[in-house]
């Protein structure tokens, strides 16, 4: 363990600054992953495609780490290491074959409802039905979380306005802009105020200005004392935005650090093509 840190046996880590400084930061725990592992059964047609004769797709081989209140948390890899489907796991829509995660003490495996009921979950493959109206689906999910009437209004003032969709509140979902459509699914994952975030790529295919006021946003959160966990591979935005970073590479976890640590003065992608030299040595 690191010098002038220690665990303090509920949940939470301490770092002291040293002697002379009367700054000391503790990290409590708020997601635990342990030894995730999932695999997906592979047809004839996609091992002549991928010339293997595996008839499994290891998608998530043995994934660990430890996310903290208030903090972003950045999984860092290239299309296919594993990000999205680790994500999906801890959102509880898939099932891990091994391990489990824990979501303030509550287990997405055995717990998943209790789970569910504290974090929001957004990724940019969600769509939302077109027919319907920004205010519609904002007052469905608050139904679907059991939030108070009086909150509910109260939220979708705010966030409406936030993300300039009060305009808009009565158009239909299929009359909105890309840009906008995104928006709305971001304020939506988040009707219930929950303690973690999820976020699958939440900049991927928007334009700069939308991007801009998504991660802006992010940072917001954080500064409440939320927690969000997002996957990437724009190393701009992760060095940005994050905290720490989890790089995945083939469905392992091959390093879990500060951004600081990991670049030690270099950039964030210069960083991770080492690590993946590392890894994957003569492979590549």
């Amino acid at each position: 363990m690191d010098k002038g840190k220690w665990l303090t046996g509920r949940g939470a880590v301490c770092y002291n600054f040293g002697k002379t400084s009367k700054r000391m930061y503790c990290m409590e725990e708020i997601l635990v992953v342990e030894n995730l592992k999932k695999t997906f059964p592979l047809s004839a047609k996609q091992r002549k495609a991928q010339k293997t004769k595996l008839r499994k797709k290891v998608a998530v081989d043995g994934v660990s780490f430890t996310a903290y209140r208030g903090e972003i948390f950045g999984l860092l890899g290239p299309n296919g290491a594993g990000k999205t489907t680790t994500l999906r796991i801890l959102s509880t829509l898939i099932k891990a074959d091994e391990g489990d995660a824990f979501v303030n003490g509550k287990s997405v495996r055995k717990e998943p409802a209790e789970v569910r009921a504290q974090i929001g979950f957004l990724t940019s493959e969600l769509k939302l039905e077109a027919f319907f109206t920004p205010d519609y689906l904002f007052n469905f999910f608050s139904d679907l979380h059991r939030v108070p009437l009086n909150v509910r209004e109260e939220r979708k003032k705010f966030l409406f306005e936030k993300f300039g969709i009060d305009k808009y509140a009565f158009t239909k979902v299929g009359d909105l802009s890309t840009g906008m459509k995104q928006k709305l699914s971001l304020v939506i994952s988040i009707v219930q105020d929950p303690d973690i975030i999820i976020f699958d790529e939440p900049t991927n295919g928007l334009d700069v200005l939308t991007a801009r006021v998504v991660t802006d946003f992010l940072l917001e959160l954080k500064e409440r004392g939320k927690t969000i966990v997002l996957s990437t591979h724009i190393f701009s935005l992760a060095e940005k935005i994050c905290d720490r970073v989890c790089v995945i590479i083939d469905g392992k976890v091959a390093r879990v650090d500060t951004i600081a640590a990991l670049t030690a003065g270099q950039s964030l992608e210069d960083a991770f093509f080492d690590i993946y030299r590392e890894v994957k040595g003569d492979e590549e």
